[in-house]
């Protein structure tokens, strides 16, 4: 392999995510149900960063993110690129946000807390934290780390 040979296929039209934190691929398949869309997807694992040392990326052929989807992607991949790719070009970068607060996409992780008994919807409070994510539970108050919280 010579050293401009990309490592991953460029894709004619879609969305390309990188500078995903390495181990995060798999969640953000996850979280926003790509496997299931019949559309081609490149996924690579802890390739090399200089940045990050290793990094995630996701190629996704004919799906485009919208602005409030990638704001949900920065729950796990605050510092991640999102590009919305036509005929091989990129023509437009999404800005990541991280919400100040979300409801209904997660269960607390703490089984003692009201919201896993009751008829309430989980609601978090989010910050990131050394390019690190961090929830706060509004019933029980319990802070989580982004790997504590189930997709």
């Amino acid at each position: 392999m010579n050293k401009t040979q990309l490592q991953v296929e460029a894709i004619h039209n879609g969305t390309v995510i990188d500078h995903i934190p390495a181990g995060q691929g798999i969640r953000i398949l996850q979280l926003f149900g790509l496997a299931e869309n019949r559309e081609r997807i490149t996924v690579g694992l802890n390739l090399p960063s200089k940045a990050l040392g290793a990094k995630d990326i996701i190629k996704v052929e004919n799906v485009r993110l919208s602005p409030a989807q990638a704001n949900q992607l920065a729950l796990f991949a605050p510092d991640a690129t999102v590009n919305l790719i036509e005929d091989f070009e990129v023509v437009e970068k999404l800005q990541l946000h991280l919400p100040e607060k979300i409801k209904g996409v997660f269960a607390c992780p703490n089984g003692n807390c009201i919201s896993r008994r009751e008829p309430v919807s989980s609601q978090f409070r989010v910050r990131a934290v050394s390019g690190q994510v961090h929830f706060r539970c509004c019933y029980c108050e319990k802070s989580f780390h982004q790997d504590f919280m189930a997709v």
